[in-house]
């Protein structure tokens, strides 16, 4: 699933003009604070793809000719561009206030192919804006709303803005916190698996799988590795082993993939413990390259009550 910035520009991108609120000459352009070096961060580190969305009063009328508009408009994309941070799409309504038009923010007229598409991630979404009409998109679009403002909004929208500020490190730092935390769902014919995971947690854990030494591997996961980790296995015991074992895997891998986004600064991992009676050495690549390679003998059926 495609999780969406939809950002404003005026006022969260660049400054807005104070006078005639219009952008239509470069001595009036200016960058806001940390929004290159935050934005850049979050395009790399995050799984968001970035879409700008913004109202231009008149555009194209007397009042803004478009000529005035583009030549500072492409030179704010380009600047972004340089910086590695692109955005995938622009969208702008030219109309007036008093036009009432289902294209302008809040209304959602312009952003319909995101509204329709399935493969767009609402619910885990964000408007970040610096106006009202900005969160007020973000209710109507049934994602969140990051307030770039210091003032205060209609308790109606308290259910929606899950962050104000003035300051983009804190966009990125809440962004970021989002991404190491969640819950996932697994149902099949055989199994339904409930995980939350923490990546960021303290190494607790609450394993039900229904079988005890399988539990108790688990548990070793989350104690080595400091995530908190829940999981929950209703499956088919009574036919077999197997299928909770499987899926209970399956279910705990996506977890991890989904979370770890892009996977940019991890690192291979190693590790060896010698013991009295065995070596167990460990190699994880979390790259994406899946392989398995496992040495291991057994001389019973059962550890536990967990095949072998």
């Amino acid at each position: 699933m495609r999780k969406i910035l939809f950002i404003d520009r005026d006022g969260t991108l660049v400054e807005e003009p104070k006078l005639d609120k219009q952008l239509d000459s470069f001595d009036k352009l200016c960058f806001l604070p940390g929004v290159f070096k935050y934005l850049n961060k979050i395009s790399k580190e995050l799984d968001f793809e970035l879409v700008m969305v913004t109202n231009q009063d008149g555009l194209g009328t007397d009042s803004f000719p478009e000529i005035t508009f583009w030549p500072v408009q492409n030179f704010i994309i380009n600047s972004f561009k340089n910086e590695q941070v692109s955005f995938f799409k622009t969208h702008i309504d030219k109309s007036f206030e008093n036009e009432n038009s289902n294209y302008r923010k809040p209304r959602t007229g312009m952003l319909t192919e995101y509204v329709e598409d399935a493969k767009i991630d609402m619910q885990n979404s964000f408007v970040i804006g610096d106006r009202v009409s900005d969160m007020q998109l973000a209710k109507n679009l049934n994602c969140s709303g990051i307030f770039y403002n210091g003032s205060d909004l209609d308790n109606s929208l308290n259910d929606v803005v899950k962050l104000k500020t003035d300051s983009w490190k804190s966009v990125y730092d809440y962004l970021s916190g989002l991404s190491r935390y969640s819950t996932f769902e697994r149902v099949t014919n055989e199994t339904k698996i409930n995980i939350e995971l923490d990546l960021d947690g303290t190494g607790k854990s609450d394993i039900d799988t229904g079988l005890s030494f399988f539990d108790h591997m688990l548990d070793q996961i989350s104690k080595h590795s400091l995530v908190d980790l829940n999981i929950k296995v209703d499956g088919d015991l009574n036919v077999d082993e197997h299928h909770t074992i499987e899926d209970s895997a399956i279910a705990l891998g996506e977890s991890f993939s989904a979370l770890l986004g892009k996977k940019i600064g991890i690192e291979r991992y190693a590790f060896s413990l010698p013991m009295d009676d065995c070596l167990a050495q460990v190699a994880i690549d979390f790259g994406g390259r899946s392989r398995l390679v496992w040495d291991a003998e057994f001389k019973r059926e059962k550890i536990g009550d967990v095949p072998t």
